[in-house]
């Protein structure tokens, strides 16, 4: 058991103990109380000495731990809480202890679609009642983006638990060109999130490349159990190691990208690169800086870049550098 484990039994036997207003305490009795407590958690004898207890009442009576603990020495003998009424699971929260436990809540929710997290449902809710009775109406100081009116978050968790159980799935799914859906036979390796949108990884039955499907365009998943599972030990951060996105070529399709930001941009891309791969080339004299990333040429890359605009400019390879500038030539057309 961990050190700090047995350092909260104690306590707790502590607080359970002076609480007692019936019996005197003395030190020798708190120290046979935390002995036995910690026997029973641990199953054996654990050497609780006269300074460890010690430590431990100075340290509830601190603010280190937030208790400050009304314990008195009365008679030079016994201890006892000064409030009759004090316990150390009674302790009001702060102004920041609700601040953090407001947050918290906030992003557990975000993960509501798994019941992975489903048991923190309770507690969440418990924690939201305390916090709306102790807190005044303050905005939040966390913003999470989530979209919850993004179709597909209902297939969250029956992938999930596909990918944990390793079942593979008959899978209606329609692109944005299709008319219809096609059912497809998938082994499913992964969820990944990108850009605020959730992502299913895999493999279809009849083909050896990976597959990525968006899971608002899933129009139904059903088990197809007749199928055994292809598992291969997917590795999410080797596969998507040279990626930006979720669109990923094999290695031949990776590229050195130059890209020259101005000096107005050039903080927000140095303090949050593109791609870990990112390598700074040069830093001009007028604040303009020209990096290096190495990673597929896809969409996702494309839009990146061109969401900087005029802030930017593609310096290799020469085939992404004419593809912005049509993209960027039809857009100013679509002004004029």
């Amino acid at each position: 058991m961990a050190q700090n484990k047995n350092a909260l039994i104690r306590y707790k036997t502590i607080d359970k103990c002076l609480q007692n207003h019936f019996r005197k305490w003395t030190l020798n009795d708190l120290i046979d109380a935390c002995s036995d407590a910690l026997y029973e958690y641990e199953g054996r004898d654990i050497n609780v000495s006269k300074r460890t207890i010690q430590l431990d009442i100075q340290l509830m009576r601190s603010d280190k731990l937030g208790y400050n603990a009304p314990i008195i020495c009365y008679e030079k003998k016994y201890y006892k809480y000064e409030d009759p009424n004090y316990s150390i699971t009674d302790i009001p929260l702060t102004e920041n202890d609700m601040n953090v436990l407001s947050e918290t809540v906030e992003m557990l929710k975000q993960f509501k679609d798994f019941s992975l997290f489903s048991e923190l449902g309770g507690i969440i809710q418990k924690l939201e009642d305390k916090i709306y009775t102790e807190k005044t109406s303050n905005a939040s100081i966390i913003h999470l983006d989530k979209n919850e009116n993004l179709k597909g978050l209902e297939h969250l968790d029956v992938l999930y638990q596909a990918i944990l159980k390793k079942i593979v799935l008959m899978i209606q799914y329609q692109s944005f060109k299709a008319r219809q859906p096609t059912p497809t036979i998938f082994h499913p390796y992964i969820l990944k999130e990108f850009n605020n949108r959730w992502f299913l990884v895999g493999r279809k039955a009849d083909e050896d490349k990976i597959t990525t499907f968006a899971l608002d365009r899933i129009v139904s998943i059903e088990p197809s159990l007749k199928e055994d599972y292809r598992d291969e030990n997917f590795d999410g951060d080797a596969y998507y190691k040279n990626t930006i996105g979720v669109t990923v070529f094999d290695t031949a399709g990776i590229r050195e990208v130059i890209l020259k930001i101005d000096r107005s941009n050039a903080p927000y891309v140095l303090t949050k690169p593109f791609h870990h791969s990112q390598e700074i080339l040069e830093r001009s004299k007028d604040g303009s800086v020209t990096i290096k990333i190495s990673v597929h040429q896809n969409f996702e890359l494309e839009r990146l870049i061109l969401g900087f605009g005029e802030t930017i400019e593609v310096l290799k390879p020469r085939i992404l550098r004419n593809r912005i500038k049509r993209k960027l030539e039809i857009a100013l057309s679509n002004y004029e």
